[in-house]
C-alpha cells in the first residue's frame, strides 16, 4: 500500500510539472498564430487607394494617457468618396499608432466592412478580435469607442451616428462593459 501511495504520489507530481510545460508550449503557440495571422493579414489586405486620394492633414485619435484621447495629426492619402476615406481613417488607426502604448483598438483586430446608410449613419464591421483583445474595463472599452467614433467625426463630415458590429452581429457590450446596443 505505501510503494502504491508513493508511486501514485510521484506520477501526480510527473503529471503536474508536464501539464506546466504544456501550458507553456499552448501558450507559445497562440502568440506564433497571432503574429502569423497579423502578418498574412498585412500581405493579402492591400492599402486603400482610389484615383480621389489628396494627401491631407487627418485627425487621428489616440490614447494620450491612461483615461483620454488626444488627436494626432498625420499626412494620409484619403480619398473624396466618404466610405472609403473612412476605411482608410479605419486602417491607419489600427495600423499606424506612434507608439504601442497609444493603441487603442487591438492590434489583431481586422475591419470586415464599413458601410454610410442615407441618413449618414456609419456602420463598422470588425473582426471578433475587437471585443476579444480589448481588455475589460470601462475605461479601455470607452477609449476604443470614443478613439474610432472621434477619428471618423473629425476627418469624415457625412457622417452623423455610428454602429459597430462583430463578425456581422449586433452585440450589448465590447468587452462586458460599454454599451454598444444603440449608435
Amino acid at each position: 500500500l505505501k510503494i502504491a501511495l508513493g508511486l501514485l504520489a510521484v506520477a501526480v507530481l510527473i503529471g503536474l510539472i508536464s501539464l506546466r510545460e504544456m501550458h507553456r508550449r499552448i501558450a507559445r503557440l497562440g502568440e506564433v498564430q497571432s503574429s502569423e495571422e497579423r502578418a498574412r493579414h498585412e500581405v493579402l489586405a492591400p492599402p486603400i487607394s482610389t484615383p480621389t486620394d489628396v494627401t491631407v492633414k487627418a485627425k487621428i485619435f489616440w490614447a494620450a494617457g491612461p483615461d483620454n484621447l488626444a488627436p494626432v495629426e498625420m499626412d494620409l492619402p484619403l480619398s473624396a468618396d466618404p466610405v472609403q476615406r473612412s476605411r482608410q481613417l479605419v486602417r491607419a488607426l489600427l495600423a499606424l499608432p506612434p507608439t504601442p502604448a497609444q493603441r487603442t483598438i487591438p492590434a489583431d483586430a481586422v475591419l470586415l466592412g464599413f458601410y454610410i446608410l442615407p441618413d449618414g449613419t456609419a456602420v463598422a464591421d470588425f473582426s471578433d478580435a475587437l471585443a476579444a483583445e480589448t481588455p475589460s474595463g470601462i475605461v479601455s472599452e470607452q477609449l476604443t469607442v470614443d478613439s474610432l467614433a472621434r477619428t471618423l467625426e473629425s476627418n469624415v463630415p457625412a457622417l452623423r451616428r455610428l454602429k459597430i458590429l462583430i463578425h456581422g452581429q449586433e452585440v450589448d457590450t465590447l468587452a462586458g462593459n460599454v454599451d454598444l446596443s444603440g449608435f
